[in-house]
């Protein structure tokens, strides 16, 4: 096909490699390239273009596929822009080369390049084919799945250009199709990934023991998350979801801050929180000894916190035990804190014992409007205990000290349950809780290191903590 500015008339030897490329002149351009190498990527005078932008604007493709084959030690700029940021695959599309267009796809034209109106190939493509009703660089463009919906600066889609002035029903048929077909598949992408996250969820909440309650709350939050990132990939407009601020109660040791920061990774994973951060704060980081001190301080905490959870351990701390105590700060700080709930930014997690936490909820009437989901988190149990042992013994960080060694076989969840049971008292286990677990480990590895004889070789024997070691540490803890 010759290109559109083959009637004009030729001058008899062409001055620059751009006239090559220009007038179509294969050997004129190899020759030129031959004495100097560097003219490849040449830029011409206003418009910066280099050869391959005039030779694909104007359709001559047989000097777009020697220029991207260049073999010299010179590479060819495949991305390389003009004056309106417009790439050599914008000049192909914007004057319908279609030949020009193929090649340069086939050689990784990036098709989403923007000009500086934001437009796209296919923008350029279409408003061409609108003027000319041949639709052939519009479809190859979709062809290798260019973006249907890519806006230009104007916020306007291919389609949107289209619909303008006189009506192409061809053109608007086609690009109809392929965003039908584009939203399918990225429905079904999308579809697999939200399985992907779900099963990568499920695993993650595998490790935290008991505590079902949440747990169904926090499979509520997920999958509701995944389905609303499902529903805008099929283009419905849905509201966004609210942080969910929350109260946790419990004991010490039943695993308040450990659930805190595994739902930091959980509620970024599934899209509430823009970061997985955890920042856990106490009244002493909170509330300043004078006049004037809480606010800045506060906000100093909050903006640390910003896109992640502000954990607030012992909230209770923050009320006075005396409504007539007006010197106490704490409750300057907890208004700073609710003061930034409602901006979509932070979720704040409010924990501590049962009984002074009801001091918190009935400090402020926004309390219970704001945090809407209260967990209670119960003591756990012997066989739970015996769960939380295994846990630290399989999933070892390499800067554990337990990090390399494992428990016996004969340390079954049912014998280590009835060990906790039989060697502690329901008092202490309440005191404690999963706190009583890092330290009976610990005190059974030192028991490990005090049985074994230095002439030990056995490399497995080295490493295996028995149940006499865990009944061991127990005792030397309950001293």
């Amino acid at each position: 096909m010759p290109g559109a500015q083959e009637q004009r008339r030729r001058p008899m030897k062409p001055a620059t490699i751009h006239d090559c490329a220009l007038y179509n002149d294969l050997l004129g351009l190899r020759s030129k390239l031959e004495e100097n190498p560097s003219l490849l990527n040449a830029r011409s005078g206003y418009m910066m273009q280099t050869p391959l932008h005039v030779a694909a604007g104007h359709n001559n493709y047989g000097i777009v596929k020697f220029l991207l084959e260049w073999k010299g030690a010179e590479k060819i700029e495949l991305e390389a822009t003009n004056t309106f940021d417009e790439t050599p695959l914008h000049m192909a599309a914007k004057n319908g080369c279609n030949e020009s267009a193929k090649i340069l796809i086939e050689h990784g034209a990036f098709l989403e390049a923007k000009a500086k109106n934001g437009m796209t190939p296919l923008h350029l493509a279409a408003w061409y084919a609108h003027q000319t009703d041949s639709c052939d660089t519009v479809s190859t463009l979709l062809e290798h799945n260019a973006n249907c919906s890519a806006t230009d600066d104007d916020q306007l889609t291919p389609l949107d250009h289209i619909k303008k002035g006189h009506r192409n029903d061809k053109l608007l048929a086609l690009i109809q199709y392929h965003i039908d077909k584009q939203k399918k598949r990225k429905a079904m992408e999308t579809c697999s990934k939200v399985k992907e996250k779900m099963d990568e969820f499920e695993a993650a909440i595998s490790d935290i023991v008991g505590l079902q309650e949440l747990k169904m709350q926090l499979r509520r939050w997920a999958r509701g998350m995944l389905f609303d990132e499902k529903r805008r990939t099929l283009g419905l407009s849905i509201s966004a979801r609210r942080p969910p601020h929350m109260a946790f109660m419990g004991n010490p040791g039943t695993g308040k801050t450990m659930v805190a920061r595994a739902l930091g990774k959980l509620l970024h994973m599934v899209g509430i929180l823009p970061s997985d951060k955890v920042t856990e704060v106490q009244r002493t980081d909170l509330v300043g000894e004078f006049v004037g001190h809480t606010g800045p301080k506060t906000r100093k905490k909050i903006m640390e916190a910003d896109g992640g959870i502000l954990f607030v351990d012992e909230a209770y701390r923050l009320i006075p035990m005396q409504k007539s105590d007006d010197k106490d700060y704490g409750l300057e700080a907890l208004e700073e804190i609710m003061s930034v709930m409602d901006s979509g930014r932070i979720v704040v997690i409010f924990a501590g014992y049962r009984e002074p936490m009801k001091r918190v909820i009935e400090s402020n009437e926004g309390f219970c409007r704001r945090v809407t989901k209260f967990f209670y988190f119960d003591d756990f149990t012997t066989t739970e205990l015996a769960q939380i042992l295994h846990i630290k013994m399989t999933d070892v960080d390499e800067k554990s000290t337990l990090y390399g060694f494992k428990l016996h076989p004969s340390c079954t969840l049912e014998a280590v349950a009835e060990l906790i049971n039989r060697e502690t008292t329901e008092e202490l286990r309440k005191q404690m809780n999963g706190g009583l677990i890092e330290p009976l480990l610990m005190n059974a590895r030192e028991n490990l290191d005090l049985r074994l004889d230095f002439d030990c070789t056995d490399a497995d024997e080295l490493i295996t903590i028995t149940m006499e070691d865990l009944k061991t540490g127990l005792r030397l803890l309950l001293q």
